[in-house]
């Protein structure tokens, strides 16, 4: 595909519906699943869906909330091109007062202090951010619903941001710079509310990390499970907390050959070998979220930068690496990538 606005538009008018079935299909189904938990006592074991009654699905707490994210975006931006009846049923079932209040407890106990630490902490406040800018009844209804873990969820970031004396600049779900890129948008909605505190802790992390940082070694991106291009990550992120010219010459310090698509290893997208594993199968979300990065940071250069044409022809080719596997793929695909393909598609 072409990949203009109107071709990413159209695009995802045809296959929006496909996504938020696939979404709500995982939302909903409970095995397999990954508890990514530490046991530290005897005893029976809660079940995952007993700890997580609104996050269950979709193999892991965090590509559930994901699909929650890429069920409500497509419902709000193509009410004529997806299953609201049937989506909005679903996601009531489950996004209840009674289980967030659950969902909230856990993330308060001390020995979960760590869980889905900032990976899932991201994309949850991206979903609250995404039903606060959803003007209809079911959304409004659920941003409520979902303040108390949210709540939780940003204190917990604004005590852990200050701890972490260095980022981390990974590929996977540690990643630093793409946690705080995910909790943006909240952050931004809290502060323009007159709550600022998070907005600033973010800001104030984003910069200490990586305002000094020059010549990135994209050219070694990227590893064998990458989903994200820690290089690509943080130069979206600074696009968020830097004024445009600013991140302009920021950006040319940091990746200085961009305007010739170099590094060549950051230009070429990932090969997926097999996407049955779960591991390897990563690798088709970091064509994804790379192509989103490239998009991100070509509208905050502007048309006139000398490096915008390198970025776009790059989600371009990065996209249609990847955009084919979102369903039909199997398993360790379909439980996550859609959220990807949104967030690439609804740049």
């Amino acid at each position: 595909m072409t990949f203009d606005a109107a071709s990413r538009q159209a695009f995802l008018q045809h296959h929006a519906a496909d996504y938020v079935n696939l979404a709500i299909q995982n939302i909903e189904r409970e095995y397999p699943y990954m508890p990514w938990m530490v046991v530290d006592s005897p005893g029976t074991l809660p079940s995952h869906r007993e700890l997580h009654p609104t996050f269950f699905g979709s193999f892991d707490w965090h590509s559930c909330v994901e699909m929650y994210w890429t069920a409500v975006r497509l419902l709000r931006l193509f009410p004529n091109h997806t299953p609201q009846t049937e989506a909005r049923q679903a996601i009531s079932t489950l996004l209840t007062d009674e289980h967030i209040g659950i969902e909230a407890a856990f993330f308060t106990n001390p020995a979960y202090r760590g869980f889905e630490r900032p990976y899932g902490w991201g994309w949850l406040l991206a979903l609250q951010a995404e039903l606060d800018r959803w003007d209809d009844p079911d959304g409004r209804r659920w941003a409520t619903t979902l303040k108390p873990l949210s709540g939780v969820i940003a204190r917990n970031l604004v005590t852990w941001l200050p701890l972490l004396t260095y980022p981390q600049r990974t590929g996977v779900h540690q990643n630093t710079a793409f946690a705080l890129l995910s909790a943006q948008d909240h952050a931004a909605d809290l502060a323009n509310a007159g709550e600022s505190t998070l907005h600033d802790a973010i800001r104030e992390a984003g910069l200490r990390f990586f305002a000094s940082d020059t010549d990135y070694p994209a050219r070694y991106e990227p590893s064998g499970a990458d989903f994200l291009s820690a290089a690509l990550s943080e130069a979206e992120l600074m696009s968020r907390l830097l004024p445009p010219g600013d991140f302009a010459a920021w950006l040319d310090r940091f990746l200085p050959d961009l305007a010739s698509a170099q590094p060549r290893q950051l230009f070429t997208p990932a090969e997926v070998s097999d996407g049955s594993d779960g591991q390897l199968a990563h690798l088709a979300g970091l064509n994804l979220s790379r192509a989103a990065s490239f998009l991100a940071i070509a509208n905050v250069l502007g048309a006139s930068d000398p490096r915008v044409e390198a970025l776009q022809d790059a989600a371009e080719v990065h996209a249609n690496a990847s955009l084919g596997s979102v369903s039909g793929s199997g398993y360790m695909l379909e439980h996550w990538l859609a959220a990807y393909a949104t967030l690439l598609l609804t740049m």
